[in-house]
C-alpha cells in the first residue's frame, strides 16, 4: 500500500454560539411593506391584459411542427398571455366560490370579523398576553382555516388549480403565437400593449 502525505493544517473557527436553538435573522427577510396590495396586483394584471379577441382567435390555433417549436411556443405564450391566464384562474376561482355557498359564507364571515377587528382597533388580553389588532386578525384567519377545510375549500382549490392548468396548457400548446408576434416586434408589443 502506498503512503500518502499531505498537509492538513488550517485555522478552523467554530460558528459563534447563538442563544436560541433556532435563530432567524429577521433583517435578511424581505419586508412585507414592499409587497403590492391586492388592489395594486389587480391593476397590474388589468393593465397588462392582452385583447380577448386576439386571445380567442380561432384561426391561430394550430398544432406545432416539432417538439422544439412546441416548447418555444408554450414559453412564449405563457409570457405573452400571462395576465390573461391569471384572469382565467380568478374567474374559475370566483365560479367555484359562487357554486359552493358554504365556502363563500365562511370567507364572508372571516372578512366581516377581520373588518370589525380592524375598526375596533383595540388590544385584548388572552391568558395574560396582550394581542394587537393585527395579531387578532391573524388568529381569526388561522381559526378560519380548519373551518374552510371542513366545508371543502381544499377540493375547490385543487379543482380550480387543475382546471386552470388544463385550460392554460391547452391554450399555450395550441395557440400559434408566431402568427401575431415575431421576434423583431415581441419586445415592442410587450411595451405597447
Amino acid at each position: 500500500m502506498a503512503q500518502t502525505s499531505g498537509n492538513l493544517s488550517g485555522n478552523m473557527q467554530p460558528p459563534p454560539p447563538s442563544g436560541a436553538r433556532f435563530s432567524v435573522d429577521l433583517q435578511s427577510l424581505p419586508s412585507l411593506a414592499n409587497l403590492p396590495s391586492p388592489l395594486q396586483i389587480f391593476q397590474m394584471v388589468r393593465n397588462s391584459l392582452r385583447p380577448w379577441i386576439v386571445f380567442f382567435n380561432i384561426n391561430n390555433f394550430k398544432t406545432a411542427v416539432s417538439m422544439q417549436r412546441l416548447n418555444s411556443r408554450v414559453v412564449r405564450n405563457l409570457s405573452y398571455f400571462q395576465a390573461n391566464y391569471v384572469f382565467i384562474f380568478f374567474v374559475l376561482m370566483i365560479y367555484c366560490l359562487i357554486t359552493a355557498p358554504c365556502i363563500l359564507l365562511v370567507i364572508l364571515a372571516a372578512a366581516f370579523g377581520c373588518h370589525k377587528l380592524r375598526v375596533r382597533n383595540s388590544n385584548i388580553t388572552v391568558v395574560g398576553h396582550q394581542l394587537t389588532p393585527s395579531q387578532q386578525i391573524i388568529a381569526l384567519n388561522l381559526a378560519t382555516a380548519p373551518v374552510l377545510f371542513l366545508v371543502g375549500a381544499g377540493a375547490v382549490l385543487f379543482w380550480t388549480l387543475g382546471a386552470s392548468c388544463f385550460v392554460i396548457a391547452m391554450h399555450a400548446i395550441f395557440y400559434n403565437i408566431d402568427a401575431i408576434v415575431t421576434e423583431e416586434n415581441e419586445g415592442f408589443l410587450a411595451q405597447v400593449v
